[in-house]
């Protein structure tokens, strides 16, 4: 992923509706758990893959 693209996730990131102040909501255990697209420099969650997700 080159610097442009990564620029790109990381601001579709803040628009996904599982991300809350840096945890994803989905995944969230009681302990909160941090959003795992912005510690993998990829884009894992679904709502990235379907577009009628979101």
């Amino acid at each position: 992923m080159n610097y442009p693209q990564y620029r790109r996730m990381c601001k579709l990131i803040h628009e996904c509706c599982n991300y809350d102040g840096g945890n994803c909501i989905l995944l969230d255990d009681g302990k909160g758990c941090v959003y795992v697209q912005s510690i993998s420099y990829s884009l894992l969650c679904k709502w990235f893959r379907c577009p009628a997700a979101g």
